[in-house]
């Protein structure tokens, strides 16, 4: 397939693109990562656009008192190239300069990130803290990314054919555009059909706090209303102002993340008119940053994945070991659990029943390994972080709560467990990557059937589901039987299969791996976006 020669501009809030690159803070910065470096090895004409954040998102550590601190040490990284553009943005009246700064570290696929840290601004600094602040500082933030940036491509003199805007964060760079259309002479409404004909929009999550709204009073004080009235506001994205409505109607398409999420999309934005139609397109991952080099070549002979495997396992507990001080045991099941700490992911779910995990864990019939960061104004996901701390506490030397969870050590636990753990609320999770990461090392899931585990679950073959696809009407019954759901399959199947058929195991493992290698990475993920998004029907 050829991806053609004319460029697309993906703007993102964050990117994942390598540990020490600290511009991420969980699972959209990473996937927006995987989506340069695939498109760097497809050589496919796309450019990133994003913030070069001073602090960046937290650094969090455990108190001996079991509670969350969070850490905003400053970066500097000497591989950016300064491009000698600075463009100018309004916040709250008053001129804000955003230089612009260039990276090639990834290949052909140059990342532009914006910087207000220079010297004309003061102190109005809005680019410290990844989503740092109230409700102005944020405003101010996505005016930097989506305004910003596209002026900022403007002045680089990149020719752009279509705008990507990986959620709603820059949606900005829509109003911006609109204004440019208005003011040429472009009629209101025939503005919007020109952005849309250029833009298209990915949405993540179907949790309120991705989906942000904001007073319209606030785009007016902080100037992202761009000189459009209150009218013309709400005709874009509602009263208070909503980002993924607004990007829905600034855009020709749009897409889930996952077959599932589609499904729960469109269901979520049924109601609002003038939304452009919302496509499906899974998430993929990037093979070569995420999977252990044995497993690159998808072998399928059972010993040698399992002998590769191994190496792996020993390499997470020597880090645990390293981290921690606790030596877990090789021999014994190891269960990964890594993800951002809120409360639908549920991190806690395994001790729902004391007895039945207590049993397991003391007969060593297996080990359990957590990482996570929650947000720094998320009190439930900070109470589930305490809660793990107490579980390690309570079980030492077979649970342990990994801190400082990053990129370094999201990758070791996706090769290094035995099964990978995955119990949202459904239907709450738009993907879930980190589990197709997990698949593609031979680390077998154990998993809800949300986000793209439906797509990619034989049940007993490559992998476990949790229940079954029918999902309770309340919250607690839900709690409740994917509890006992999650004790049954760990008790009467994965544990079993683990000491009692070895070799049925590693046949799975080999199955995880074949059945997911190439329809869950991130080149499939980029040509998907190219067939059915940028491709202009």
């Amino acid at each position: 397939m050829t991806l053609g020669t004319k460029t697309v501009a993906y703007f993102c809030m964050e990117y994942g693109l390598e540990n020490s690159f600290k511009l991420y803070s969980g699972g959209l910065g990473i996937l927006a990562g995987d989506m340069l470096k695939a498109s760097r090895d497809l050589n496919a004409p796309v450019v990133g656009v994003g913030i070069k954040w001073l602090r960046g998102y937290t650094e969090q550590v455990i108190s001996p008192d079991g509670k969350t601190v969070d850490c905003y040490p400053e970066h500097d990284y000497p591989f950016l190239e300064d491009t000698g553009v600075t463009v100018t943005v309004k916040i709250k009246g008053q001129r804000i300069g955003c230089k612009v700064w260039k990276t090639e570290r990834f290949g052909n696929v140059p990342l532009y990130l914006l910087d207000t840290n220079i010297p004309s601004n003061g102190e109005r600094l809005y680019t410290a803290f990844l989503y740092g602040g109230g409700t102005e500082e944020r405003l101010a933030q996505e005016i930097i990314l989506g305004v910003g940036g596209y002026k900022a491509l403007k002045a680089l003199g990149i020719d752009v054919d279509t705008y990507h805007f990986n959620e709603g964060h820059a949606v900005f760079a829509g109003l911006e555009m609109l204004r440019e259309e208005v003011e040429a002479g472009t009629g209101f409404k025939d503005a919007i059909e020109r952005v849309k004909s250029k833009t298209v929009f990915t949405t993540h999550t179907p949790i309120p706090a991705g989906n942000e709204r904001h007073p319209l009073e606030a785009l007016l004080y902080t100037g992202a209303n761009l000189g459009f009235t209150t009218d013309q506001l709400s005709y874009i994205g509602n009263t208070p102002f909503n980002m993924t409505v607004a990007a829905l109607r600034l855009s020709r398409k749009a897409n889930a993340v996952a077959e599932l999420h589609g499904v729960t999309a469109r269901d979520m934005w049924k109601g609002e008119q003038r939304c452009c139609e919302i496509l499906s397109i899974t998430n993929g991952v990037h093979r070569p940053t995420w999977v252990a080099e044995p497993f690159l070549s998808q072998p399928s002979e059972p010993e040698a994945i399992w002998k590769a495997h191994t190496a792996e396992k020993q390499a997470l507990i020597d880090l645990v070991k390293e981290r921690t001080g606790v030596a877990l045991d090789p021999e014994v099941l190891l269960v990964g659990f890594s993800r951002r700490a809120t409360g639908y992911k549920r991190g806690n779910l395994l001790f729902s029943d004391m007895g039945r995990i207590k049993k397991l864990l003391d007969g060593k019939r297996l080990q359990v390994v957590f990482s996570g960061k929650s947000h720094p104004r998320d009190l439930q996901g900070r109470s589930v972080i305490a809660e793990l701390v107490a579980m390690a506490k309570a079980f030492p030397g077979s649970v342990v709560y990994l801190p400082g969870y990053d990129m370094r050590i999201g990758s070791a636990m996706t090769r290094g467990a035995d099964i990978w753990l995955n119990n949202p609320r459904r239907p709450l999770e738009a993907c879930g990557t980190s589990g197709m990461k997990a698949a593609m090392n031979g680390v077998l899931n154990v998993s809800i059937l949300d986000g793209w585990w439906p797509e990619a679950c034989k049940h007993g073959v490559n992998g476990w589901a949790i229940g079954g696809e029918d999902v309770p009407s309340s919250v607690e019954e839900q709690d409740r039987q994917d509890a006992l759901n999650l004790y049954s399959v760990l008790e009467q199947e994965v544990i079993p299969t683990f000491y009692n058929d070895r070799a049925r195991w590693k046949g799975m493992m080999a199955a995880s791996i074949r059945s997911c290698s190439d329809q869950f990475c991130a080149q499939r993920m980029v040509r998907d976006y190219f067939e059915k998004m940028y491709r202009r029907q």
